[in-house]
């Protein structure tokens, strides 16, 4: 299993545009909390407990990330806690608002995406590892951390090896 700086430097190679990241900090979100919400509708009742395929994917979510790191594994189960709630709270929802919701943050989702990697200028790091798509919420969290000072030692590493973070520049059309 990779590390977590090996993760996050090979995401960070592909979101060194300011302007991706920012739209990945809004796009994330909302990606994970439509599949929440999609996953939470399911519902199985164990005595007061009422436990959804959301529930269980965030489980399997949060032990790989407290495996790659402790200190973001928390971090990460404050971020996936608020986004099941958030998805849950969607799910229960009459099923023709649940519908229009899960479907709007999730093509919203994916468009903030891809606007950022049009600023970027390069396609989104999933394309070429599907972990990418584990990787991308640490990502988030991880800048988040940076902004606020934690975990400098990372952010050092990730810079060295990925470059800096560019301020912007043309958007670039695929041809």
């Amino acid at each position: 299993m990779k590390t977590l700086n090996e993760h996050l430097i090979q995401y960070a190679a592909y979101h060194r545009d300011r302007r991706n990241i920012l739209t990945h900090f809004f796009g994330i979100p909302l990606i994970v909390i439509a599949v929440a919400a999609l996953l939470g509708r399911p519902q199985w009742a164990l005595g007061p407990l009422v436990l959804t395929p959301a529930h269980a994917a965030v489980l399997a979510t949060l032990v790989y990330y407290f495996r790659l790191d402790r200190g973001f594994g928390w971090a990460m189960l404050a971020f996936m806690g608020l986004a099941l709630w958030a998805g849950v709270a969607v799910a229960a929802m009459p099923t023709p608002l649940w519908l229009v919701v899960v479907v709007g943050l999730f093509l919203m989702g994916w468009m903030l995406q891809f606007l950022g990697h049009l600023f970027e200028g390069r396609k989104p790091a999933f394309v070429d590892d599907l972990i990418g798509l584990l990787i991308g919420p640490l990502f988030i969290v991880a800048e988040w951390a940076f902004m606020l000072g934690w975990r400098r030692e990372v952010a050092t590493q990730i810079e060295a090896a990925a470059g800096p973070v560019r301020q912007g520049r043309r958007l670039k059309l695929p041809a």
